[in-house]
């Protein structure tokens, strides 16, 4: 009898033979004893599992209703964040299976999930008490969530019961109950025991559907480790689309170090940011002469107004320049009247995004931010340098940084740096907060600090008497100052923030996450697209439910 779950099942077997091509690689695709070779694109020095799938579909004709699954030559399936590692650590043989379902005749076991109840259907009828925990075998439990779509009730009785069922399962429960959240601990401790619980289950490469079904079961059993910004709010614990999060980093750690061969590991991809070109609805913008004749003006006009005017004119041009590779490092020299006349990239942010996203940074951070920042860092393992930025928030502290600056170092603890690859060692969090805010004492020559300090990346100078009491603020890129229109801490790193996207600079490295934040979470730019790390997604969701 036919099985109506695998309707005109497809098997394409991969014989493969590699060459390099630019960039791309070739491999040889043979379906129905007809051989073809498909491109396998790369993306970022990375070959793109989603776009080599799209060339299969394209090269054989396959309908879009077929799903197709990638297997290795043992028929275990190969997910898109272990692709590249494959591809480069040896000559493969792959299979895809394509397989499409009738819903109408699949018929998915059912589990009860009443308040307090978690045992299977099937069981029910046996189980002793309400507390009895009774599971259903490994091999309907990987059937279910290897052939059906997630579903959160299935996903979080399988949650429920794998935590119950290994050690340190229940102190997940009781922090949480306790806190309505979790400490990083104690998630990596839910992290590590769903990981293990995933591999004896489904083998050391789970199939896309089960990481799915575990990151659902997490956040539908403890809702307030959703995150509420993203699209399915577990992306944090596992996202298909990118390969990433934190069920994915553990599950790569485990077949890394099972694995007999060191394989290359693949390179994050990241979109949207302060480099990318915006389509503005700007009008009456001036170009070709026009606009060389109000740049001419500007250099040498003492009218700010006038200024001003004919910098919102050429705004467009600007913006194009800044993305010129031939142009970009020229923008100061163009228009000098930054460095001389406070409000410029301000008005520039908010041409490019509107006064709604501009004003969110200084709207929000103050009276809802700033406090669950500081909440939150008490909770930190204790360092001099954590120490010290949280005695800035006593009213009695007169020899560190002011609170302002201070609750926004606090958030380079929450976010701290990450190592980038082997000969990049991970610096600490009060390493990072440096590439962030300096302090110079009045009296010093601007010249000469700027000159020893170096740095590439834009950063907040601070000049005054001492670090409790700043008097002036200035943005310094390319180690030129360019002052601040307002003088308070909260203004002076809004100005900095919006300084990476009105000269299209991109973020220091070491603070990645740290402005990644700030950009989606407190700006809301580019939400659906850009890049975000679980740890960002995590603190998100920390802060929002305090």
């Amino acid at each position: 009898m036919r099985n109506p779950l695998f309707v005109d099942a497809i098997i394409l077997p991969f014989s493969m033979r590699t060459m390099f091509v630019s960039e791309e690689m070739l491999v040889q695709v043979e379906h129905k004893s007809v051989k073809k070779w498909v491109r396998v694109p790369s993306t970022d020095d990375c070959y793109d599992y989603v776009k080599f799938i799209e060339e299969v579909y394209a090269k054989f004709s396959l309908p879009n209703e077929i799903h197709a699954e990638l297997n290795d030559s043992s028929g275990v399936v190969v997910d898109a964040d272990i692709f590249d590692e494959l591809l480069r650590s040896s000559t493969m043989s792959f299979k895809v299976v394509t397989e499409h379902t009738d819903e109408d005749q699949v018929t998915e076991a059912s589990f009860c999930s009443e308040e307090g109840s978690y045992s299977s259907v099937e069981s029910l009828s046996s189980a002793s008490s309400s507390s009895t925990v009774i599971t259903e075998s490994t091999t309907a439990r990987k059937r279910r969530l290897v052939e059906g779509p997630p579903d959160s009730k299935v996903a979080k009785n399988i949650v429920y019961v794998a935590l119950h069922q290994k050690p340190g399962g229940e102190d997940v429960f009781k922090e949480y109950n306790n806190t309505n959240g979790l400490s990083d601990h104690t998630r990596k401790k839910l992290v590590n025991i769903l990981v293990a619980d995933m591999i004896e289950s489904h083998g050391r490469i789970p199939p896309v559907n089960v990481r799915i079904t575990y990151a659902l079961g997490i956040v539908t059993l403890f809702p307030n480790l959703r995150d509420k910004e993203s699209a399915t709010g577990y992306e944090h614990y596992y996202d298909p689309h990118s390969g990433q999060g934190y069920l994915a980093y553990r599950l790569k750690t485990v077949q890394r170090n099972s694995a007999s061969d060191t394989k290359r590991g693949s390179k994050a991809k990241y979109q949207g940011g302060p480099k990318t070109l915006r389509e503005t609805s700007t009008s009456e913008q001036l170009f070709g002469d026009d606009c060389k004749e109000a740049m001419s003006m500007m250099k040498h006009s003492a009218d700010l107004v006038v200024v001003k005017e004919k910098m919102k004119a050429t705004f467009k041009y600007r913006q194009q320049m800044l993305h010129s590779p031939d142009q970009s490092s020229l923008i100061l020299d163009h228009f000098p009247r930054f460095l001389d006349i406070p409000g410029l990239i301000d008005q520039d942010f908010t041409m490019l995004f509107g006064k709604d996203i501009s004003g969110k940074f200084i709207a929000k951070w103050p009276t809802f931010y700033k406090p669950r920042v500081i909440t939150i860092s008490k909770s930190l393992h204790q360092s001099t340098h954590l120490d010290d930025l949280l005695s800035a928030q006593e009213e009695s502290n007169d020899c560190g940084w002011d609170s302002d600056v201070a609750a926004i170092l606090l958030l380079v603890h929450l976010l701290p740096p990450t190592a980038k690859g082997k000969r990049h060692g991970k610096i600490s969090a009060s390493e990072a907060a440096d590439h962030v805010i300096k302090f110079m004492k009045v009296g010093t020559s601007m010249a000469t600090f700027l000159g020893r300090i170096g740095s590439a990346q834009p950063f907040l100078l601070c000049v005054g008497e001492k670090k409790s009491s700043i008097q002036k603020f200035y943005i310094v890129l390319d180690q030129k100052p360019i002052p601040c229109v307002a003088q308070t801490a909260v203004a002076a790193f809004d100005e900095l923030f919006k300084a990476h996207f009105m000269f299209a600079v991109s973020y220091d490295e070491t603070l990645f996450n740290f402005y990644t934040f700030i950009q989606t979470t407190i700006y809301g730019i580019d939400v659906a697209t850009a890049k975000e790390s679980p740890r960002v997604k995590e603190i998100r969701v920390r802060i929002s439910n305090i």
